[in-house]
């Protein structure tokens, strides 16, 4: 099922995601034309930071539709992804009718049962109508809940559905668009991949991480932005516990620019490495002569052959 009308071509995906600044590879853009044409969720795995989330969020900006982010989390549970009940106003409703002798029980249970007490989570509202279209759900770091979790949105996905048990069951008039990310800290059950479609999100290279800077950090000069993304990369090589991802490669930029530096050396290297290293021990690592190594290898690179 076609989620999308506009949507008619690769090339129309990678237009609509560059328009709000996600450089989008050929290998991506058939996946995400995939899951709008057939209406099957996106399963994205990669590193922290390559850009998993983004694709998310400019996908539903591009297509003008609502996001809805689910941020997945050790002991996250079925109910609370999708609902739960307003206790404390439905206390003072139940006071309220003790203490003016109003609704008989039934009544009141009905009352305190109803969409007027109902604190909707990211599932319910992603099956909720909506008049700009069927919203964008994320779900965002899978790999951090568990299995029984994973089991129950199995069946959330295949349905489009979710039962409320005061309620009844709602299900989806227009299935969402559904896209999950996973850093892959352990891996997800293959029940759930084999519901989506996979790509796996890697560091791009030097160029396109070139054109995601210049997108994202338009105010760098092509020289500076070279020079970043050319250590960022040489750095990748190195024996680091977290290699930077494309956030840092940004974050650093924009730290660099607040700093009105326009070129890179050793000292502001060493001056700003947290923005693109969150380890200390890799922040350790790069102290000294270390720094200026890798600098002059990026250099290298980016001389012509």
């Amino acid at each position: 099922m076609d989620q999308t009308g506009d949507i008619d071509s690769i090339e129309t995906v990678q237009a609509m995601l560059g328009a709000q600044g996600y450089v989008c590879g050929r290998a991506l853009a058939v996946v995400v034309f995939l899951a709008l044409r057939l209406g099957r969720p996106l399963f994205l795995e990669g590193e922290a930071g390559v850009g998993k989330t983004e694709i998310a969020k400019a996908l539903a900006a591009g297509l003008g539709r609502r996001l809805i982010r689910l941020q997945c989390y050790e002991g996250l549970d079925a109910s609370t992804a999708v609902y739960e009940w307003n206790f404390p106003a439905q206390m003072v409703a139940i006071r309220t009718a003790e203490a003016t002798g109003g609704a008989a029980r039934g009544a009141l249970n009905a009352e305190l049962f109803s969409d007027d007490y109902l604190i909707e989570r990211p599932l319910l509202q992603a099956m909720r109508p909506d008049a700009s279209g069927a919203p964008v759900l994320l779900i965002d770091e899978l790999d951090r809940t568990d299995e029984p979790f994973e089991a129950f949105l199995l069946e959330a996905l295949s349905d489009f559905q979710v039962t409320i048990p005061e309620l009844g069951t709602i299900k989806a008039p227009e299935p969402p668009i559904v896209i999950l990310t996973s850093n892959r800290t352990r891996e997800v059950h293959d029940a759930l991949k084999r519901r989506c479609l996979y790509h796996w999100v890697d560091y791009p290279d030097f160029q396109r991480e070139l054109e995601i800077l210049q997108a994202r950090a338009p105010e760098a000069s092509t020289e500076l932005s070279r020079a970043i993304v050319a250590f960022v990369q040489q750095l990748r090589t190195e024996d680091l516990f977290k290699k930077p991802g494309v956030a840092e490669t940004i974050d650093w930029a924009k730290c660099l620019l607040a700093l009105d530096m326009i070129e890179l050396s050793p000292e502001v290297i060493a001056d700003t490495l947290g923005a693109v290293l969150k380890y200390q021990d890799d922040i350790q690592r790069l102290q000294g002569s270390e720094a200026k190594r890798i600098l002059d290898q990026a250099k290298a690179a980016l001389e012509p052959a």
